[in-house]
């Protein structure tokens, strides 16, 4: 009786046991299987957090060289504008279209520089001398503003017209340089005609 009592009890004692040892590998395996599913998910939020950071730092990237290409373009339209407004502020329409012309002429032929800024501000040395291609920018008018502002308004309304929409005069498309008729430089160029005060020439 009493080894029936303590087998009985062994067996308890087994079964128990082994009940222990299932509920032991059942949660171990339910943490597993959460944890991995919890882990895959984490990894894909993570991968997609990932690459939405990736999207946007290319936006960024590209608004930025937006940004920047706008802003070289409003300064050389800034540079055009005043060329016409220093040149040729009290000139017809038709003047003020021409000085812009010649400026851009000059871009277009490569020889006076790369941007329009270039062109307006480009300096050449003659024996010891310093001439620039437009007088206004050795006169210190360079570095202040315009006064006039309703001459310098319709001054950047022809600077826009000519560099963003591709105005031009006809008559002016190898024009590469002008002087006021009241100075008379002797050059050695081919005539394309006068407007208001300008006598304009090509090679």
């Amino acid at each position: 009786m009493a080894s029936y009592a303590i087998s009985n009890l062994c067996y308890r004692g087994v079964i128990g046991t082994i009940g222990i040892v299932i509920f032991g590998l059942s949660l171990f395996f339910t943490v597993f299987a959460v944890y991995g599913i919890t882990d895959t998910k984490i990894r894909n939020l993570m991968y997609h957090e990932s690459i939405q950071n990736q999207k946007l730092k290319q936006a960024d990237a590209v608004r930025a060289q937006e940004q920047a290409a706008l802003a070289e373009k409003l300064k050389q339209l800034e540079c055009l504008a005043k060329n016409i407004y220093w040149e040729a502020a009290h000139e017809p329409y038709e003047g003020k279209v021409a000085v812009a012309q010649v400026t851009m002429n000059r871009l277009e032929s490569g020889r006076y520089g790369k941007t329009i800024c270039q062109v307006v501000f480009q300096r050449t040395k003659v024996y010891e001398t310093v001439i620039c291609q437009f007088s206004w920018t050795c006169t210190g008018k360079s570095r202040i503003q315009p006064m006039n502002q309703k001459l310098f308004k319709e001054s950047e309304e022809i600077a826009k017209r000519v560099y963003f929409e591709n105005y031009r005069l006809p008559h002016m498309t190898k024009a590469m340089y002008f002087h006021n008729t009241t100075v008379r430089p002797g050059w050695n160029k081919v005539r394309v005609t006068q407007i208001g005060q300008h006598i304009f020439y090509r090679d």
